[in-house]
């Protein structure tokens, strides 16, 4: 399945190393990657006295379903040093699922597309910059207007253009 996109992000070590990781981790883990975003830096979200994310959205290809692309996730996440002590704390690595096409799933473990993508410009920043027309499942609205929409008034910096 095409449309699956994921968000990654990093604020400890060496936050560039931890995003090329990660991707390599997805492709051999999950599937292949078809698209990455530049690489933005922003605040952090939700608890601001830490160090500064860098975050990058990714599109992939996978024949896993959505449930077994989390799996990998945390899998992925382990492997790199991830330790979960703190919501919105400080993080090695982060991998989110923004959407795995057009389906909606809300379940007690999984929620996607992910509540929190229309609220976030570290999201939608990398979102339109891949996919600005991909029209939210739930809201029926595309990434654009999403981001014309949102109130996050954390500045999202670009840091790497991609090629």
């Amino acid at each position: 399945m095409k449309g699956i996109y994921l968000l990654l992000g990093s604020n400890l070590g060496n936050r560039r190393q931890a995003l090329v990781e990660a991707k390599n981790h997805i492709k051999s883990k999950i599937g292949a990657i078809i698209r990455s975003s530049s690489v933005y830096q922003t605040k952090a979200w939700g608890i601001n006295d830490q160090p500064d994310f860098l975050n990058q959205v990714v599109e992939i290809e996978s024949d896993l379903e959505a449930r077994e692309i989390l799996s990998k996730i945390h899998e992925i996440e382990s492997i790199m040093g991830r330790e979960r002590t703190e919501k919105w704390g400080t993080r090695l690595i982060d991998i989110d699922i923004l959407y795995y096409g057009q389906k909606v799933i809300a379940s007690e473990n999984l929620a996607i597309p992910h509540p929190e993508n229309q609220n976030r410009k570290f999201v939608l920043v990398p979102m339109c910059e891949l996919a600005s027309e991909l029209v939210h499942p739930v809201l029926g609205l595309p990434q654009k207007e999403l981001l014309k929409q949102c109130t996050d008034a954390l500045d999202v910096m670009i840091l790497e253009k991609t090629q």
